[in-house]
């Protein structure tokens, strides 16, 4: 089978290629998944530089979420058919041909979405749930700022906060992005973070700044959010895409009466697995009953894994890009 493969870390994927590996063969518990789609994720990016908290054993495929159809059982699974079509994850081995996952760590596919669709859905919007629901606990009404808008797990939560009542800002550097955003989201309000965004939310929100700020940016942005939150503010510290941590004097979360909070939902799913459990079943349901809306910004197959990469790199993608192994 053809896998793209990370021999070694560098910079630019240097150490990354497609290659032929033998067919993998399941163990007793799992499957082999016919992989028709994986998406790609920031995390997948920082692994192939050893930049990502988890480091992988080279050499190792990357892909953290992929959709496929059951080619195979191993001993002792009932639960799986071959054919079925299902969702899986884990930290790596999405973006080849052929993967072998545990066959209770796999979904089944939502009906309403096409592979690539669901391929690109339940990490984003898992971690907008848990950022939403579970540490910022929003409420109907609130305005949500979410920041990096355009990227994954940012349009994921645009869709969830309309979906969970909310008044929604989606905030991107891009005016073409912002418009298709629009379009197709609806969100309340649209703000452009070129040149400053804080009086910009403060008019929108009628002085009192945002409620909930949903933050996968870091660097600047994290500066400017902290002078546009509202008291009793919920500041969601996601991740950083612009490659800086950025830091908080303490007496502004005490003047301005706001919480910084920070949002690991794969963490969050382990030290509380039945809430976990209940993450995952909420996002299905709304995938299920045709309530959130993944958006695929590009699919790819394998030959051009790099293309894909470069798409979310270069902060071109609007959604999710997908590598197709199938194509």
């Amino acid at each position: 089978m053809r896998a793209l493969v990370v021999d070694s870390l560098g910079p630019d994927y240097a150490g990354c290629g497609v290659r032929d590996l033998p067919m993998p063969v399941p163990g007793p518990g799992e499957v082999r998944v016919r992989v028709r789609a994986s998406a790609v994720n920031f995390p997948d990016l920082l692994m192939t530089r050893g930049e990502y908290q988890h480091k992988p054993a080279l050499p190792y495929s990357p892909g953290m979420e992929m959709c496929g159809e059951v080619d195979a059982l191993g001993d002792g699974v009932t639960r799986w058919s071959i054919g079925d079509a299902v969702i899986g994850g884990a930290k790596t081995g999405g973006m080849q041909e052929f993967s072998i996952a545990a066959a209770a760590g796999l979904r089944p596919k939502p009906d309403r979405l096409s592979f690539t669709e669901a391929s690109a859905y339940s990490a984003a919007y898992i971690t907008a749930y848990v950022a939403l629901v579970r540490r910022a606990q929003v409420q109907p009404g609130e305005w949500v700022l979410v920041h990096g808008a355009a990227g994954g797990v940012g349009l994921a939560c645009v869709d969830l906060a309309k979906v969970l009542g909310c008044r929604v800002i989606a905030a991107s550097a891009s005016d073409a992005k912002l418009k298709v955003i629009a379009e197709e989201y609806a969100p309340d309000a649209c703000v452009n973070v070129t040149g400053g965004f804080r009086e910009q939310v403060k008019a929108i929100t009628g002085g009192a700044g945002a409620d909930v700020i949903y933050d996968p940016v870091g660097g600047d942005i994290f500066d400017e959010s902290v002078r546009c939150i509202a008291f009793d503010g919920r500041l969601l510290v996601v991740g950083f895409t612009s490659g800086r941590i950025p830091s908080v004097s303490v007496n502004m979360p005490l003047i301005k009466g706001f919480s910084v909070v920070g949002v690991r939902a794969g963490e969050y799913g382990r030290k509380f697995p039945d809430k976990g459990a209940e993450n995952m079943k909420a996002v299905w349901d709304l995938a299920d009953q045709g309530r959130i809306r993944p958006r695929v910004h590009a699919e790819l197959p394998l030959s051009r894994w790099r293309e894909g990469f470069d798409l979310l790199a270069d902060r071109k993608v609007i959604g999710k890009a997908v590598i197709r192994p199938d194509l």
